[in-house]
Formats: structure tokens, sequence, C-alpha cells
């Protein structure tokens, strides 16, 4: 019989000015997450840089280069599965070279079972206030991307994509029960749309959702709202919180959604015989 509950830990951590620095204390709370009991640790997007759209290409690796080797040794060392929030990747030679915002996840043995690359880039323009524009560095990604544990099936996007409903509904019907989701909205978007966001989406879908942001810094350049926060299949917020650096623990138990599918039949309900969602062959 499949496992159905898990430990999750939500690390909403501070940034600071240097990528070595920030994999220190990464690592640092992965271990503390380990610790604590943790089957599944989620880092925040773009947690090995400041964020900042200039910053991506500086900052940007390539896949097994060292930011992935720290990373995937630190989920061996600990036995976890790691969401590994989302970091500058670097792919292709020349004119070629794009850097996109990735997200890997290994395993208990550190092996990468997934890569989500960031699909919906975000650009603002706020009249008196922050313009932010992530395709001046960045390429959209093209996947949409589920992954398997023992525990079942997991969707994972980063930030501006849990925006757009289309992607959390093919996560859902290609088997997720749980979306995560690395992301640093700031204090425009966060207090308008966070919560409403995860909820939203939990409560379309009939799944978990996970939202992991960065600790709240206002000296920064970018001020992220903070408040990591779990939601269950019904749109109830488990848990959050606040700015502050903090880790979320949450119990979950994934047998949950088919509880929540046959009490509420919204998914049951759709009128496939009039539309229905389909992905497009690339």
């Amino acid at each position: 019989m499949q496992k159905t509950k898990f430990k999750l830990a939500l690390v909403q951590m501070g940034g600071a000015p240097t990528n070595d620095e920030n994999l220190k204390i990464a690592l640092a709370k992965i271990d503390e997450a380990a610790v604590k009991g943790s089957d599944i640790v989620v880092l925040p997007e773009m947690f090995s840089c400041p964020y900042k759209a200039s910053n991506f290409p500086v900052f940007a690796q390539r896949d097994c280069e060292a930011n992935w080797k720290l990373l995937s040794k630190a989920a061996a060392k600990n036995g976890v599965y790691l969401v590994a929030g989302s970091m500058p990747e670097r792919d292709g030679e020349g004119n070629n070279q794009k850097i996109y915002n990735t997200s890997y996840v290994f395993d208990r043995d550190g092996k990468q079972i997934a890569k989500h690359r960031k699909m919906h880039l975000f650009d603002c323009d706020i009249p008196g206030g922050a313009n932010f524009h992530e395709s001046d560095t960045l390429t959209a990604g093209n996947e949409v991307t589920v992954f398997e544990t023992e525990f079942g099936k997991f969707g994972l996007m980063i930030c501006f994509d849990i925006r757009f409903p289309e992607l959390s509904r093919l996560m859902m019907e290609r088997g997720a029960k749980m979306i995560f989701v690395p992301a640093a909205f700031n204090m425009t978007s966060g207090p308008a749309w966070w919560e409403i966001m995860f909820r939203v989406r939990a409560t379309d879908n009939q799944v978990y959702m996970a939202g992991c942001s960065p600790a709240r810094d206002e000296s920064g350049g970018y001020v992220a709202w903070g408040h990591s926060l779990v939601v269950d299949p019904f749109g109830k917020v488990l848990n959050q919180l606040d700015e502050k650096e903090n880790i979320l623990y949450q119990e979950v138990d994934l047998a949950e959604v088919e509880s929540f599918r046959q009490q509420y039949k919204i998914l049951k309900s759709r009128r496939l015989d009039i539309y229905e969602l389909t992905e497009k062959s690339r």
C-alpha cells in the first residue's frame, strides 16, 4: 500500500549578497529541517542570488555545476526529497546561450528526478512604483512538470506560473495531488494576491498547494512578501508564516485529496462533452 503521509518543510530563508553565502544558508536549513524529521524540503525562488533581473546572468550556473552538486549531496546526506527552490540556470553556448529560472528536485539518494523552468516571466510596470522585467534576461520554459515519489505525484511551478489556471489544471490531470510553488511575491502582489492565488488553485483542482517565499528584507532591492503557506484541497490555509526567516513544518496526508473529491465532486462535474484543456505539441 502506497504511503500518503509525510512531513513537509518550507524554508523561508533570508538572503545574502553572494552565491556561496546563500548556498551555505540553504544547506544549513536543509540540515535543520531533516533533523526535525522532514521528508520533503522546499527552498524559495531565486534563493541563490539577490532577486534582480540583471543578477540572473551573473549568478547563473549550468546543470551539474557547483550548486547542483551541493544540493544533490544535501538531499542524499539527509535522506530527504529536496525541491531546490529556484536558481538562474545557464544553457547553450555563444549566441544560443539562454538563462532560465530553474527549479531542480532531488530524491532521497540525491538523484535529480525533476526540473522545472519558469514558464511565465514576470514583467510589471506600476505607475509611481516598481518596474521589473524578468524577460530582459530570462527565457521562458515550456514543460509542465510533475514528478513521482513514494507518497504520490507532485506538481512544480515557479511564482508567476500560479497566475495561469491552465498550468495547475494540467498538473492535476497528470495526477498531481499537491503542487509546490517556490515564489517571491512582492509588497504589492503579496498582500493583494498571495493567499488568494493559493486558495483558488487548491479549490479549483482539489489539491494541496504549498508556497515557499524568501524572508522579507526591507533593505533589499526587491522586497519579498514572505508568508510561506500550505493550503488544503478545501481551500483552507493549514499553516502560514509571517514575513520573518523561519521554517514552516506541516504534516500532509495525500489520501485526503480523494476524500475531498468524493465529498465535493467539482472535477467530476466538469462538462468535458463541451470543453477540455489540451497540451499543444511542440
